[in-house]
């Protein structure tokens, strides 16, 4: 728009909800391009966001606009079942190529918590057990059977009393004791809280699917080892139990491989898809084998707006452009860098940290120089400082102590440099601030 909206920016704690309006930074934006936003103020931003972790593939990549466009020169809505047409046919046939294992069947839905229900219905219908079991810190969605087994922060929880599931600690490497073996301690330590679970709480016979993210999200970016994942996998077997991945976050090349699946090797029943699939048009995915899928009958779960021609359209222009610009190998190759870079500017800032990080999916902690405890109100001023410098972060961790540092796959080096640079001269500035060097 080439007109003056500054009155809309003003009036906009007005018209839209707290809950929507009160994000950070709600930068007025009036362009997005590959790696950058272009602001209302006239500067450019790079953006080591990736709107969430959604433009996997970089803001409005040529090859996803123009699909968009011949998409809305043929049909602008399904909807599917009522019409069938070819980019929801094409784009699952073409999923089902990447997908682990035997996941080869889609329930098309618009959002991740979408497909969370999606997943969890799929599972009680199935099995006909009332129960799910999700891990602590762990984030699926806010609708409220996503809601359920979301635990990231207990604020999402307040006043809503979502029933129907039990909650296990996730893997936490870093809280093992110096004598343990860190990968060998977090197995045990999942087992011993299975026992107690089904010893107290619920019986394994009342279970239908444990719920796991294969890298935590919005709960702070921990990576767990990989044999931990197996031994959810294991658990789930011994008890006839469907294990569901949420991949809303780490699918289409976050982690380095298509899926998070595929990086430690674990293949669940159900997935979770959204997000990255089709660059920021609202599109996800509910995804199991056909077995299973055919056990969950005509009008036990449906859609209007899932599976929109025009958004399949665009998932299919992602999936080409992965495969064309080699964005997998770039994930892995910069990710390295960009942590390595990171490991450079922690050995010079007490305020950092861990640096956790898996493909391009990196959690930088902010802490009380100190003390070590978490600092969210630091990491906050290094936000605002980083933004004022040109480069775009954003955050997660259950006491708002991490950022995500989650740029698009696209990113380069030399993009990379340019970021953390930026970021740099903050946490100097914030340190400063402070009193680190006094």
């Amino acid at each position: 728009m080439g007109h003056d909206w500054s009155h809309l920016v003003k009036n906009m704690s007005n018209r839209l909800a707290p809950s929507m309006a009160k994000d950070h930074p709600n930068l007025p934006v009036v362009k997005e391009e590959g790696c950058y936003y272009y602001g209302v103020d006239g500067k450019k931003y790079l953006d080591f966001t990736s709107g969430i972790a959604t433009t996997n593939v970089g803001h409005r990549h040529p090859k996803v606009v123009e699909a968009i466009k011949e998409g809305a020169d043929q049909l602008g809505h399904g909807p599917s079942g009522v019409i069938i047409y070819e980019s929801i046919l094409k784009l699952a046939d073409r999923l089902a190529e990447i997908m682990p294992g035997n996941l080869d069947c889609f329930f098309f839905g618009n959002s991740g918590a979408e497909a969370i229900e999606g997943a969890i219905k799929l599972a009680k219908h199935v099995t006909q057990r009332p129960y799910i079991v999700s891990f602590i810190g762990g984030f699926h969605g806010r609708s409220m059977g996503a809601l359920s087994v979301t635990s990231s922060k207990s604020k999402y929880r307040k006043f809503l009393q979502p029933s129907g599931s039990y909650q296990v600690p996730y893997a936490q490497v870093d809280e093992c004791p110096k004598e343990h073996d860190p990968e060998e301690y977090v197995v045990e330590q999942l087992e011993k809280d299975f026992e107690r679970l089904f010893a107290h709480q619920v019986t394994p016979e009342e279970v239908a699917a444990v719920i796991v993210e294969p890298v935590l999200g919005e709960g702070g970016y921990i990576v767990p080892p990989k044999a931990w994942l197996k031994k959810v996998r294991e658990l789930c077997d011994r008890h006839n139990i469907l294990l569901i991945f949420d991949e809303v976050q780490t699918g289409f090349g976050r982690t380095g491989e298509w899926f998070a699946s595929q990086t430690f090797d674990v293949t669940p029943d159900i997935m979770a898809i959204a997000k990255g699939i089709a660059n920021g048009m609202p599109l996800s995915a509910t995804v199991a084998s056909n077995e299973l899928m055919k056990q969950w009958p005509l009008g036990s779960h449906a859609t209007t707006f899932g599976g929109n021609p025009i958004a399949c359209s665009a998932a299919n222009a992602v999936l080409d452009v992965i495969k064309e610009e080699n964005l997998l190998a770039n994930t892995k190759e910069v990710g390295a860098y960009a942590v390595q870079k990171l490991q450079e500017i922690k050995a010079k800032h007490p305020v950092i940290g861990r640096v956790r990080s898996v493909g391009l999916m990196i959690g930088i902690e902010i802490i009380n120089p100190k003390t070590g405890a978490p600092n969210s109100e630091g990491l906050f001023k290094v936000l605002d400082t980083s933004l004022e410098n040109g480069v775009l972060f954003y955050f997660g961790g259950n006491q708002t102590e991490i950022i995500r540092m989650i740029p698009p796959l696209t990113v380069t080096k030399e993009q990379i440099d340019e970021g953390l640079q930026m970021f740099d001269q903050a946490l100097k500035s914030y340190e400063e601030e402070i009193g680190v060097y006094s």
